[in-house]
């Protein structure tokens, strides 16, 4: 890259990378291409990759190897998570390179770390920024199936399958992902201590578990970054104990240790007892399903087995999710509605197991989208059709 086009770079950092490609550049001497992808990316940085956005000299892919790369956030979990499974911590492999954020965080756990990605430009960008983010990673740019048949025994492989067949379609099957993990199991785990996969979000983690086969998988992580799943991590060894399922969202880690989680339901026939609190399941809880786990370490109960809502009569500040105050509860009766909506003119709305949409309940209710209150539409464990209006306290 010329002093020219990096000063147009600088120059044009926060501007509409549209609006620059249609008024163009008069300057030949600039690489106006380059310079609009590197906008482009430096932009899309600032709000994935913090630490890389404030890093002078730094080269961006083309636009997908950035869409599709991890965030900052998920990548300092997975760091951390290195650390914590890893007491030799000599080398990590990483096979499957892409942009090479995991990597550029993972290695701090490591005395060294190599990156391997077949694609040549993309190996470029990274080779060139890894200089300055993690100078004890070594790059090789070929197959990560080829590398694979000569690697000696390391510390820890890491892989994030590629989820797109060769028409560019998606695909969220660990069988249909490049490379196929399952056919590489074996080699894998006789290579290295720990292996670590990144699966896509889309999956059952219980049939993750399955195929990968339940006696080499020691621990699911299910990953949410403000509430929205964003990956599943599967950790690997020769022989794995009891199975570790691990709920993530942001700050917020819950650890369940069972053999096979299970979806909970109610013992009890009764009609459920709504209480003073109500709490929503984050996102990790919600993909993970454990919600009989929920109830025996947070001691709430659920409204009922299809609405994925606890309740309590006492608040649980370590609940993993988001928890409210009850103000009121009303039927669908017009009577009942209007005196429990006497003063709200507008409210968030969430339904969970209700036979109208959120949209169509706002239009029913003539509520505008707002402000503290909140109403949770849902269906008890009797069948009745309920509103439970809120207030949050977290």
């Amino acid at each position: 890259m010329n002093d020219k086009t990096r000063d147009f770079i600088e120059q044009n950092s926060h501007a509409d990378v549209r609006q620059l490609a249609l008024k163009g550049c008069r300057d030949k001497d600039v690489d106006f291409a380059l310079a609009l992808r590197q906008i482009a990316g430096l932009q899309k940085a600032r709000q994935k990759l913090p630490s890389w956005a404030a890093t002078d000299g730094l080269l961006y892919p083309q636009h997908l190897s950035l869409e599709q790369c991890s965030s900052e956030q998920t990548a300092l979990y997975k760091k951390n998570l290195c650390r914590r499974l890893t007491a030799a911590a000599e080398r990590l492999v990483d096979l499957t390179g892409g942009f090479g954020v995991d990597i550029s965080f993972m290695s701090q756990a490591f005395k060294e770390a190599t990156y391997v990605e077949q694609n040549e430009e993309l190996f470029a960008v990274v080779k060139h920024n890894m200089q300055q983010l993690a100078p004890n990673v070594t790059c090789t740019c070929g197959d990560g199936v080829a590398v694979l048949h000569q690697l000696e025994h390391v510390s820890m492989i890491y892989m994030d399958p590629a989820r797109r067949d060769t028409h560019g379609a998606r695909t969220y099957g660990i069988g249909d992902c490049t490379p196929n993990v399952l056919e590489l199991r074996d080699e894998l785990l006789q290579k290295a201590d720990v292996v670590v996969l990144k699966l896509s979000p889309m999956l059952d983690w219980r049939k993750a578990v399955e195929d990968l086969g339940p006696q080499y998988v020691s621990e699911v992580h299910i990953v949410s970054a403000q509430n929205e799943c964003k990956e599943l991590l599967i950790v690997m060894r020769q022989q794995a104990e009891a199975l570790q399922l691990y709920c993530v969202n942001d700050e917020q880690v819950w650890l369940v240790s069972a053999s096979a989680p299970t979806t909970m339901v109610p013992s009890t026939d009764e009609p459920a007892e709504i209480g003073i609190y109500l709490y929503e399941p984050n996102a990790s809880i919600m993909k993970a399903g454990c919600f009989a786990e929920v109830e025996k370490a947070f001691g709430v109960k659920q409204l009922a087995p299809n609405s994925h809502l606890f309740t309590s009569n006492e608040e649980r500040p370590q609940f993993p999710g988001r928890r409210f105050r009850i103000t009121a509860a009303t039927t669908m009766n017009k009577k009942e509605l209007k005196a429990a909506l006497a003063d709200i003119t507008k409210a968030n709305i969430s339904v969970r197991n209700f036979p109208l949409s959120a949209v169509q309940l706002r239009q029913r209710l003539k509520l505008k989208d707002g402000g503290d209150h909140y109403i949770f539409a849902t269906t008890l464990r009797n069948g009745q059709h309920t509103l439970l209006i809120c207030q949050r306290t977290s």
